[in-house]
């Protein structure tokens, strides 16, 4: 019995897997992983943008091995000193005043405290959120997720209205400039809002992770502050996949929308952990102690994983990973669409630092190719490469995320295989 067959025999259907015949990654280094046939392959998905620094970095496995020497677990009923430690460096990073952090085990978990945090805040279960979003897998996180394709049921323990503004290049406004289409975004919150009761909050990507890597005109999100702030509703920013400096411009993707200050809750996961489970929430002090019963976490807030995301935020701020997400990038992006110019099942190349999405399409229409995508990530991966998919229910999008330190080279290397890719089909 093979390795898949073993899968399927005891894991969900649901739990999808890759490729027509699914690969079993057995390590890795830098921006390359092996599978268990020995092949090699540069890694342009991360494990979903969660290798953030490089598979296999000496600072963080270091980091891991000293930590499970010393003790694994205590849990957050005990002081622990790698956690409060993190929890003062991502305080401070994230803009928000008067900051706290409760460290959760992933996104989804830090997504599903947020709410929790922004309904007992403000007293109301209604929640705005972003068509074509996701935000995790929790019963509540499905609940607000706008994308039919990763939302299983229509029960929910929460209200959840949607409004316009993730998805710059489809749906009614695609036509007008940047500042219309703000413009009509905001006058479309404002409509919801004055047909709904109170809010809690709004729950945004700044760039759209499952979604594509769609995202709005800069300034969109500070536009709807404005409105969000008159009503008293809560802004929520989905740093999950942006957080960290993976697009070059900002060290969070809310920096893009900061006219009206920072978001009032901030969710990170993924990236500060390479690979270790690590998510988290940070607020404002009124906000995060509006609690009024007890709460702990188990395995939130690790030693071991605590003193990963250390070393690995260290690594990453020393040696400037966010500039070079903004160079590399910026490099592999022009390349990108230097190849596909003129390519029939292209219809656009988008992006920020090292977040890059192709949008492919049935050549000479503007209708999604779901089957052209996956017909790519088969041939990338027969080439060397691996990438990843995404964009809404159709899922017509390769994903690029590769580790912030991909080197130029790298960039070149993974471009020209992408190019044949795109040729074979």
């Amino acid at each position: 019995m093979t390795l898949h067959d073993r899968h399927r025999a005891v894991i969900p259907d649901w739990a999808a897997l890759y490729y027509r015949r699914p690969i079993e990654l057995t390590h890795g280094e830098g921006r390359h992983v092996w599978d268990a046939d020995g092949n090699r392959y540069l890694d342009f998905f991360g494990g979903i943008l969660t290798t953030m620094t490089a598979h296999a970095l000496p600072e963080v496995t270091k980091a891991v091995a000293e930590q499970a020497g010393r003790i694994i677990h205590s849990s957050t009923l005990y002081l622990n000193r790698p956690m409060i430690e993190l929890a003062e460096r991502i305080a401070a990073l994230s803009g928000i005043p008067d900051a706290r952090v409760f460290f959760t085990t992933s996104g989804t978990e830090a997504n599903d405290t947020a709410l929790l945090l922004a309904t007992a805040y403000r007293r109301s279960n209604q929640v705005l959120a972003m068509r074509n979003s996701y935000h995790g897998r929790s019963f509540s996180a499905v609940s607000i997720t706008g994308n039919r394709a990763w939302s299983p049921t229509s029960l929910s323990p929460l209200q959840t209205l949607y409004v316009h503004g993730g998805v710059r290049g489809r749906g009614p406004y695609a036509q007008l400039s940047d500042e219309r289409f703000i413009e009509a975004c905001v006058a479309d919150l404002e409509d919801l809002l004055g047909h709904t009761r109170e809010a809690a909050a709004l729950i945004a990507e700044p760039v759209q992770g499952v979604g594509g890597f769609t995202s709005p005109p800069d300034g969109l999100f500070a536009a709807f502050r404005e409105v969000l702030s008159r009503h008293g509703v809560l802004w929520i920013s989905d740093e999950v996949q942006t957080g960290w400096g993976r697009t070059g411009d900002h060290f969070w993707g809310w920096q893009a929308h900061d006219g009206n200050g920072p978001p009032d809750i901030l969710t990170f996961a993924k990236g500060i952990g390479n690979g270790m489970s690590i998510g988290g929430v940070v607020a404002p002090a009124a906000i995060m102690n509006c609690l009024d019963a007890n709460s702990i976490s188990t395995f939130g807030g690790s030693p071991v994983t605590m003193a990963a995301g250390l070393a690995n935020l260290t690594y990453l701020l020393e040696h400037d990973l966010q500039g070079n997400a903004r160079r590399v990038g910026g490099l592999l992006i022009e390349r990108l669409r230097a190849i596909t110019a003129g390519t029939p099942v292209v219809r656009e190349v988008r992006g920020r630092g090292l977040m890059i999405g192709v949008e492919l399409v049935v050549p000479g229409t503007d209708e999604a190719n779901p089957e052209a995508a996956s017909a790519v990530l088969e041939a990338a991966r027969a080439g060397g490469l691996l990438i990843g998919k995404g964009g809404g229910h159709d899922t017509s999008v390769l994903r690029i995320a590769p580790p912030l330190t991909l080197t130029v080279a790298e960039a070149e290397e993974g471009a020209s295989i992408l190019e044949e890719a795109l040729r074979e089909v």
